[in-house]
Parts: C-alpha cells; sequence; structure tokens
C-alpha cells in the first residue's frame, strides 16, 4: 500500500506561522483520510502498487470506470499534501542558481515571483491549491487547481505549493488568506523544487 509520508519537521517547528495543532489536523486527519481512501478503492481493483504514486494517474484506465474519479480524487489529495508539507519546513532554502534563474526568466525577480504566487493563491475561489509547475521543457508557470485536481494529471512537475482549502489555516487566521500566504513566504522551503530541477 502506498504509505503517509512523514513530515520532514516536528509538529511544532512552523509556529507560529502554522500552529502545531493546524499542522497535527491537515496531515493525520485530512492528509490521511484521501490515503486511506485511495488504498481502499485500489485494494477494492486488485492494484498491485506497481507504479510510483506521482505517476498512478498515468494508468487511470486500468481501474474500474466506475472508481476512476473516486481515486483521481483521493490521488490528488494524497499527491497534492505531500508537495504542500514538502514546500515548508525551518530551513528556508532558497532556489539553486538553474531554478534561481528560470524564476528571474519567468517572472522578472523573485519578489516579482511571491507578488505573482500571492495574487494568483488569493485568487482561488473557494478549495483549492496554489503551485509552481514546470512544463516538459522546463519552462515555469504558475497555476490554480480546485478540489483535489493535481498538476500531475496534467502532465506538469509540481515544484511548490501553497494549500489555500480553509482547514489549512482557518484556526489561526480565519478569513485573512493574505496573511497565510505572506506568512508562507517565511517557512517557504525550495529543497524539493531544487531536486526536480537535476
Amino acid at each position: 500500500m502506498y504509505k503517509l509520508k512523514p513530515l520532514p519537521y516536528k509538529l511544532s517547528s512552523l509556529e507560529p506561522f502554522i500552529d502545531t495543532h493546524t499542522l497535527g489536523l491537515h496531515h493525520k486527519k485530512h492528509h490521511e483520510n484521501y490515503l486511506n481512501k485511495l488504498n481502499a478503492l485500489l485494494i477494492k481493483n486488485k492494484y498491485d502498487y506497481r507504479y510510483p504514486i506521482e505517476e498512478l494517474s498515468s494508468h487511470i484506465m486500468e481501474f474500474e470506470g466506475n472508481d476512476r474519479e473516486d481515486i483521481l480524487f483521493n490521488l490528488g489529495g494524497v499527491i497534492n499534501h505531500n508537495i504542500y508539507f514538502e514546500s515548508m519546513s525551518t530551513k528556508k532554502e532558497m532556489p539553486n542558481i538553474a531554478l534561481n534563474s528560470k524564476i528571474i526568466k519567468t517572472f522578472g525577480s523573485f519578489d516579482d515571483f511571491k507578488k505573482a504566487f500571492k495574487e494568483k493563491a488569493l485568487a482561488v475561489k473557494g478549495s483549492g491549491y496554489t503551485f509552481l509547475v514546470m512544463d516538459e521543457n522546463k519552462n515555469l508557470d504558475i497555476v490554480n487547481f480546485y478540489n483535489q485536481d493535481c498538476p500531475y494529471f496534467h502532465g506538469l512537475t509540481a515544484l511548490l505549493c501553497i494549500d489555500v482549502w480553509e482547514h489549512a489555516y482557518y484556526i489561526n487566521y480565519e478569513n485573512k488568506r493574505d496573511l497565510y500566504i505572506d506568512n508562507f513566504f517565511e517557512i517557504m522551503d525550495f529543497s524539493k523544487a531544487n531536486d526536480k530541477m537535476n
């Protein structure tokens, strides 16, 4: 079965930007719930777990038609949360030379990237995520995905992600999504994004 990825930091590590209670609920309740539902659907379909989880959507036609939509929804929930939790840390690693060059070429500067990322995240209506993505030609873009739609379902590589479902921030920030996004920049970590540039 696919396993729940442990957080790469302690539950209290992201305080005061994301509180321990919110992070714990998010990881152990919301994230794990998507994983459990995904595994139950895959077991029902006698799936042998031959593919890395990021590649599973490319093989969705191998599953029963009635289950495909539910598999994709829960699969997106798992992958999107994996990327979100890996996009934050107390290390706050910045983009490496290759990624930083791409950011400057695409957005003008790192500050311009942050401004564009915030504007995009504020524009999400309802539940969703904002991603920094890379296409097959290593071109960058900032894209919103709603509910549990996922960059990998569209041939894109996810480099960085902020979750803007209300459960990600409402206990701390209530309706102040702009402040949540500003504080996300204080713990934003590009270590996984840098690895994907290689």
